[in-house]
């Protein structure tokens, strides 16, 4: 069965902020849809728009041709794929897996490997975009795996997002990924040093945003975050503790190449100093508390 055709049902396992928009868009396109997470409330809204509700992963395998993931830490991602009752243990030949979540690239490639075991294809396709480019289907895609299988998936992906890569073998999505949130650590500790600046020196922040969020300092956290600073709404498109999950693994693959990164370590520092205040799960605008209420070191 294609995956470009409507019929072609797909099955999603993580029905989180972004899942379940991602998953909406789907069934939205007119795909069958069979999910999966580990709270059945998470899944209602689907249900009732006609999704299929599964008890496992396993069973979400074994009634579906293609199976996307999106859960919340690596381990996550291990138990979904390799658990007793895991996609591993039910799964039709010529399956095509494809791990959204942001995950380890090693972890990518031991499920590749154990697809192919399988008769089957895997892609690790990680996402930037936050809660807004899940919504409107306007997700950047950054996809490791068979080149064949990218080119059966892209229907697919198309309905997810607007900016597709594929980036190379099993692993690459993941390995772009961190890369990906490398830059957007610093970033943000830049937009929150920027709105403080301003507000400190008895400027309007509001205005200053409308001045240099159309410069050269322009980036869509200044752009879609900083006015949730301004309005001091700190809910999450995209949790603390999962960003502090992926500078983690950004960070252990950094050292596994050799390499220094003086801006991630100060950004995990701050992170990890905002869930020490109870804010884990907050947006990752929420850095900008720590400036606030000034607790930054001195």
């Amino acid at each position: 069965m294609g995956t470009s055709g409507q019929d072609t049902r797909i099955g999603f396992i993580g029905l989180g902020v972004m899942g379940q928009s991602m998953a909406k868009n789907l069934l939205n396109a007119g795909h069958p849809l069979s999910v999966y997470s580990r709270r059945k409330e998470s899944a209602a809204g689907l249900i009732e728009q006609g999704a299929d509700w599964c008890t496992s992963p396993g069973k979400v395998g074994e009634k579906t041709s293609v199976v996307i993931t999106m859960v919340g830490y690596p381990e996550d991602v291990r138990q979904v794929y390799f658990g007793d009752d895991g996609i591993f243990t039910s799964l039709n030949e010529n399956t095509l897996l494809i791990d959204m979540t942001t995950s380890d690239p090693f972890l990518a490639k031991e499920i590749a490997q154990e697809a192919t075991n399988h008769s089957c294809q895997a892609l690790d396709a990680p996402v930037s975009g936050g809660d807004i480019g899940a919504r409107e289907g306007r997700l950047s895609i950054m996809v490791g795996g068979d080149s064949q299988a990218y080119a059966k998936a892209l229907p697919v992906f198309q309905i997810l997002g607007k900016n597709i890569v594929y980036q190379g073998g099993a692993g690459a999505g993941q390995f772009t990924k961190m890369s990906n949130q490398i830059a957007i650590a610093s970033g943000m500790i830049g937009v929150c040093e920027a709105l403080y600046y301003a507000k400190k020196s008895g400027l309007d922040p509001v205005q200053v945003l409308a001045s240099i969020s159309a410069g050269a300092a322009g980036s869509w956290s200044l752009t879609n975050l900083a006015p949730r600073i301004l309005a001091q709404d700190y809910d999450p498109g995209f949790y603390v503790k999962h960003f502090i999950k992926d500078m983690e693994i950004a960070l252990n693959s950094a050292h596994q190449l050799g390499m220094n990164v003086p801006g991630l370590e100060l950004a995990l520092k701050l992170y990890r100093k905002l869930v020490s205040l109870g804010m884990e799960n907050s947006g990752t605008q929420g850095l900008y508390y720590i400036y606030e209420k000034e607790l930054l070191d001195p």
